[in-house]
């Protein structure tokens, strides 16, 4: 899916008056100032190579080239910590707590300080499900969980499991600011993963209007500038509760829309007037 929305997209640009080619950020020989704009798709290796990645922005941004999203927005989305400062803003997430690196974690603990039974943990830096682990209260191997010999090496965010993924978990799209369309993914029958791969299935969704009004909100006050977002979470109780804001690497799932392609078009076009 991801080969073909780039591919779309491209197409897309080529054929309503704008000039683009497809590069690899870690392309050496790239001039990247031979560009009046870039814009960043998909990276989805970024997080296994984040200071090459870091440094590849701060050599874009000392250049003066100009990267949609803005590379004072990737930077801070790339650490999931940015979670903390959309709760302090009143913003609804999933409850969440921080395991610093360098620091011992009381993995039994956690239950207590989440309020569940079974815990999600993942990287702050992390994708594609890397080092990410479910925890289960009571398991006797918690002391000895390989967790506490990735801690050292990075920090990680616990959360804990929503039994609302089993009905979903969706997926809200906005370009320049301006909402374009939702889709839920919804696992298979007896099975709480969401990824086509494991048998979840992909659905277009209209939210109602008060779940619309508040991603609204949350991508102005986080994602100005930003030529995409798209806010991951789960419905509970009628309120989306954000699991991730997606500013990096997004599929932006344009096949279940079929205006989504010319609002991202409008969207840039209105960037860069």
């Amino acid at each position: 899916m991801a080969r073909n929305e780039d591919s779309n997209l491209l197409q897309a640009l080529n054929n309503t008056g704008w000039e683009a080619i497809a590069k690899d950020w870690k392309d050496s020989s790239t001039d990247w100032r031979s560009f009046d704009l870039v814009i960043l798709k998909s990276p989805f290796d970024y997080h296994n190579r984040l200071p090459d990645f870091t440094h590849w922005l701060q050599e874009l941004s000392a250049a003066n080239v100009r990267l949609l999203n803005p590379v004072s927005t990737v930077l801070w989305n790339a650490d999931k910590h940015y979670l903390q400062e959309i709760a302090d803003a009143g913003f609804d997430i999933i409850p969440s707590t921080f395991l610093e690196k360098d620091t011992a974690a009381d993995l039994p603990g956690l239950f207590d300080r989440l309020g569940t039974d079974k815990i999600i943990v993942k990287p702050c830096v992390s994708g594609g499900s890397k080092n990410t682990f479910t925890l289960i209260k009571g398991e006797t191997d918690l002391h000895t969980h390989v967790l506490n010999e990735l801690l050292p090496q990075a920090a990680f965010i616990a959360q804990p499991f929503m039994k609302e993924i089993h009905d979903g978990e969706w997926s809200m799209l906005f370009f320049g600011g301006e909402y374009s369309h939702t889709i839920v993914k919804k696992p298979k029958q007896g099975d709480f993963r969401v990824q086509p791969q494991y048998g979840a299935t992909i659905h277009a969704v209209t939210p109602a209007p008060g779940v619309v009004e508040k991603a609204t909100a949350l991508v102005r006050r986080f994602a100005e500038g930003a030529l995409y977002t798209r806010v991951d979470g789960v419905l509970t109780g009628g309120k989306l509760a954000l699991m991730e804001l997606e500013l990096i690497e997004p599929l932006l799932y344009t096949v279940f829309e079929e205006n989504s392609i010319p609002r991202y078009i409008a969207a840039l076009d209105r960037l860069c007037k």
